[in-house]
């Protein structure tokens, strides 16, 4: 059993980027030489969420607006009470969604659906520069 740890960094532009980072992520898999296991993708911080989805164009659109719904801008949360930072439905939103995804490879490749794509959800206000921990452990 191997263990490796790859890093992929990314920039976000605003709250509600979706970026495809399917390539990334099976590109840094490929790289580790490690041939069969599983990759966990993770997002250090409190703002940024890994998910899977049909990156398309519907989808891109529908994605923030559910989390619009589910966790609205507008609404009092505790956590801008205490820091007066305009971001309380950002962290509630990545932690609905979750900092990392657990992805099994077969032969150096990951083993998404046809329309199944690995993203990086940007919640904060604003863009920020990301650095995405990869870890593979396999065989």
């Amino acid at each position: 059993m191997q263990v490796k740890t790859e890093r992929i960094h990314l920039t976000s532009r605003r709250e509600g980027d979706i970026l495809d980072i399917t390539d990334q992520v099976e590109g840094a898999v490929r790289g580790t030489g490690i041939r069969n296991g599983v990759a966990t993708v993770f997002v250090p911080g409190a703002t940024g969420a890994i998910t899977t989805i049909e990156y398309e164009p519907g989808l891109i659109h529908d994605f923030p607006a559910m989390l619009e719904r589910v966790a609205p801008r507008g609404i009092s949360y505790e956590h801008e009470k205490r820091w007066h930072d305009g971001n309380g439905h950002s962290h509630v939103r990545a932690s609905l969604v979750g900092p990392s995804l657990t992805v099994p490879f077969t032969e150096g490749s990951l083993t998404l659906g046809t329309w199944q794509q690995i993203v990086f959800v940007e919640m904060d206000r604003r863009g920020r520069s990301r650095e995405i921990v990869l870890q593979v452990l396999g065989e």
